[in-house]
């Protein structure tokens, strides 16, 4: 902990460094025409037919606490539609809806894992994984990733990182911030890796229905001997543009989701009533919606990458989610990653995030968000073409 933190602070709370992210928003203060493509939360609005299922839920009267798990019918519905993708089977008991996904990051934790217990995290992944570990003063284990890989995890990557105190390993796929996918085989051999070691694996699937071209999520769970050492953790603030609703769920068996809904209901009593009956509607009113806004980002992904290509600006492959993972040191500045968003933001009005947020052992990456419409991404190119053309004559002038 810094030496500035009020000494009353807990010693398990761990402040992050968020003198960049500090920096970026006082450089926004006063600007106009910010474009913005930093936050994963979408701009799409949810779906009417999900938004009028929570309003006649309320006005019907689920205004009061539910079942600790969920209610039942959403329970059931996501176990099908976990079948219905390819999943593991479940009963209803074995579901725990929560108020959002992180929140259940944190359940997971603070449910499982002991101090000195190790977690086993993607380097460059979603970084509440890590703050959940410190919170139960357990032991971060961060496996590095690199374009060599397409920034995805690897079972000859994460060997080496286990170690007799390891107990959990997270699998984000598609992984934020990076936009990429597992391939199946290769999932297979890290499930076949967490079997051999007796780890338990949180499969973060909450991009798994954003996926683009040929690529798929092989679920972990349904591999062989891997139902009873796997969580599932997914939810509905992606794929339905619901973030503001706060509802995700866990799957897995019953012998660890039981001891972990106690948590859960100390943390929340439940999951908000109308949220519940919102995301049943979600699961129950077709596909059409989610295909919709999976076409939508492929073409903010495609405006993108013509942005960048036209920058000589190389990338990771995106794949699924909605971000692309793109590499500053490719452009030859001079300058990592967070000076670069300082001064595309100051200079350009472009806003994205470095990969340092999300543990990236480089100063090289920027993860930027499909969040914005095309024409906006279009424009966020342009401007930021001439805040890279505007360093490079800095560079060349200083050379001269």
């Amino acid at each position: 902990m810094s030496s500035d933190v009020d000494p009353r602070i807990a010693k398990r709370v761990k402040m992050a460094d968020g003198a960049l992210i500090t920096r970026m928003l006082d450089i926004s203060n006063g600007l106009e025409d910010v474009i913005r493509m930093g936050r994963g939360d979408p701009d799409l609005d949810t779906p009417a037919h999900i938004v009028k299922a929570g309003q006649e839920a309320l006005a019907n009267g689920a205004t009061h606490y539910t079942h600790p798990l969920g209610i039942e019918p959403l329970r059931a519905t996501i176990a099908d539609n976990i079948r219905r993708f390819g999943g593991a089977d479940y009963a209803t008991d074995e579901i725990m809806v929560t108020p959002g996904g992180q929140h259940g990051m944190f359940v997971i934790a603070l449910s499982l894992l002991n101090p000195g217990d190790e977690i086993i995290v993607p380097c460059p992944g979603y970084n509440p994984y890590t703050q959940a570990a410190d919170l139960a003063d357990a032991v971060v284990r961060k496996v590095p990733m690199t374009m060599e890989t397409n920034f995805t995890l690897t079972a000859e990557l994460v060997a080496p990182h286990i170690t007799e105190r390891s107990k959990i390993l997270v699998l984000i796929n598609p992984n934020n911030p990076t936009g990429t996918v597992t391939p199946p085989d290769e999932v297979r051999k890290i499930a076949e890796l967490a079997r051999e070691n007796d780890l338990i694996v949180i499969s973060d699937e909450i991009y798994a229905r954003l996926t683009f071209g040929n690529n798929t999520v092989q679920p972990v769970a349904p591999l062989p001997g891997m139902r009873e050492r796997t969580i599932t953790l997914s939810g509905f603030s992606k794929a339905y543009a619901m973030t503001g609703w706060r509802i995700g769920y866990l799957a897995g068996p019953r012998a660890l989701i039981e001891p972990m809904s106690e948590v859960n209901h100390a943390f929340a009593i439940s999951t908000t009533a109308a949220s519940q009956h919102a995301a049943l509607a979600a699961l129950t009113g077709g596909d059409a919606c989610v295909e919709e806004m999976q076409r939508t980002y492929d073409g903010r992904r495609r405006a993108i990458l013509a942005g960048l290509d036209a920058i000589g600006m190389s990338y990771a492959e995106p794949q699924g989610g909605f971000y692309v993972y793109a590499d500053v040191a490719s452009l030859g500045l001079g300058m990592g990653a967070g000076a670069f968003c300082e001064r595309l933001l100051a200079e350009g009005r472009v806003m994205m995030y470095p990969g340092t947020i999300y543990g990236d052992h480089t100063d090289d990456f920027v993860r930027m968000s499909m969040t914005q419409p095309v024409p906006r991404i279009k424009e966020a190119m342009v401007r930021m073409a001439g805040v890279v053309d505007a360093i490079r004559a800095e560079k060349a002038a200083l050379a001269s």
